[in-house]
């Protein structure tokens, strides 16, 4: 099991909304796509 770890973050409430609207319909949940668009960016820059 990897290991979790929680953060706080502070974020316009306005686009919070409308991405967890986004989340809710694709089934998603924001700290899941929070933590592919983390991996994604620190891949790229190994690159």
């Amino acid at each position: 099991m990897v290991a979790k770890k929680r953060v706080t973050l502070f974020v316009d409430s306005e686009i919070y909304d409308r991405f967890k609207e986004y989340c809710d319909k694709k089934g998603g949940v924001i700290s899941k796509q929070f933590e592919n668009f983390m991996e994604k960016k620190l891949k790229k820059e190994d690159k």
